[in-house]
């Protein structure tokens, strides 16, 4: 390994996740702002711990009470009298549903004068959930999503139907009071009905656009799934105000501005970037091998969020898989490098951030046996990577706002 290269590669990934964590947006969000009856706070998403404790220094014991649902090891500690809990993602499970349960039973009861302080982030979808059929249904139809290769609005667009919390039904049960929302954005284009699939947000989605979905990926549902899906969700909240923070474009732009400093040349490419993980990270490997050579110390970003189709049973994410693609453009190339990292710390069902490859990354496979079109076949890109020191491992970041991914040529 390119040790340079990959120092300098966890210098980047450092810098851009400090300055995306959400305490300084939530402060901002709060400045200012009057609630006239009681606060009550529920924090949902990978993001929820950090959010929630921003609001809280801000706040004090101004909020009476509150429920914290995040993934698994994202609590970071007790934050007071608020009920903090861990469940599953990307696939929600009891954990979820308990949370979610204690969440609505916090904001029941409530008067016009009082107010809901809704913390939301990627991975609310799985975390923050109500079903309205069988949990196992559930389970079974958000597997066959992420399997197929569906992208984040596609999925979301089918859970919110099986919900009693997505697609703005917690507004309508926090009613008659008020919600005030903030947003951690960590979907394109910052969609507010697709951010944990818009428990306080009306959707856009339609029945019909649902239906083509279902057609699209042959998806296996039930005569009860099925009902669900011919409900529509509602289309106008009068009781919520929002307000997005944090975004891809802040993740890119930090990279960029690391970049900068270690005295490489910046280009954003996208911060939209959405394919198959394996064909970006071949592009972003060629892109690497076209400037190689020319003299020119130089940083090509992509933000965004890829897609991995499942061909086999390995294990890996799509960050890690990104990486990996890389490899063989990369191959035999001195001073370039591609890493791809997911802000939140964790990339797919793993314990990684995403993964590192350089010019020795093919040959350093090669030589333990290790192919990587098999390995991407078998989507095991985290034990390869593993095998050769390329897995970039960050632990829970406190935030997300969706993937980069970059290439360092050294000229």
């Amino acid at each position: 390994m390119d040790m340079t290269m990959r120092k300098r590669a966890d210098q980047i990934v450092a810098a851009s996740i400090r300055a995306v964590q959400p305490d300084d947006a939530v402060a901002r969000a709060l400045k200012g702002v009057d609630f006239p009856g009681r606060v009550l706070l529920v924090a949902a998403g990978k993001a929820a711990w950090q959010m929630a404790k921003a609001a809280r220094d801000c706040l004090g014991d101004r909020i009476e009470g509150g429920v914290v649902v995040t993934k698994y090891g994202h609590v970071m500690g007790p934050l007071g009298n608020f009920d903090c809990r861990e469940a599953g993602h990307p696939v929600p499970d009891d954990n979820s549903f308990s949370g979610t349960q204690a969440a609505l039973e916090l904001v029941s009861g409530l008067t016009e004068q009082d107010t809901v302080l809704f913390l939301l982030s990627g991975g609310g979808s799985a975390l923050f959930e109500k079903p309205l059929v069988d949990p196992q249904v559930l389970q079974d139809i958000t597997g066959q999503l992420l399997a197929c290769g569906a992208d984040i609005v596609e999925i979301n667009t089918i859970r919110k139907r099986l919900s009693a919390v997505k697609g703005g039904r917690f507004a309508e049960c926090c009613k008659p009071a008020r919600v005030f929302s903030i947003v951690l954005s960590d979907i394109l284009g910052d969609p507010l009905d697709m951010i944990a699939s818009g428990p306080a947000v009306p959707d856009t989605t339609t029945c019909a656009q649902a239906a083509a979905i279902v057609e699209k990926y042959n998806l296996r549902l039930t005569p009860e799934a099925r009902a669900c899906l011919q409900t529509e969700t509602p289309k106008h909240l009068d009781n919520v105000t929002t307000q997005i923070t944090g975004s891809v474009r802040e993740l890119c732009a930090a990279a960029a501005a690391e970049c900068e400093k270690l005295g490489y040349t910046p280009v954003l490419l996208t911060d939209q970037l959405c394919c198959q993980a394996k064909e970006a990270g071949s592009f972003l490997g060629t892109i690497a091998r076209t400037h190689c050579g020319q003299g020119r110390k130089l940083a090509f970003l992509a933000g965004g969020e890829t897609v991995v189709q499942l061909t086999g049973q390995g294990k890996g994410g799509r960050n890690q898989e990104l990486a990996l693609a890389a490899a063989p453009a990369l191959d035999g190339l001195p001073g370039v490098c591609v890493f791809s990292v997911g802000s939140d710390g964790t990339d797919g069902p793993t314990d990684a951030a995403g993964g590192y490859a350089d010019g020795t990354t093919n040959g350093a496979l090669a030589a333990k046996g290790l192919s990587v079109f098999q390995v991407l076949k078998e989507n095991d890109a985290y034990h390869a990577l593993q095998a050769v020191g390329g897995l970039i491992i960050t632990g829970p970041t406190g935030t997300n706002v969706n993937d980069v991914a970059v290439v360092l040529v050294d000229g």
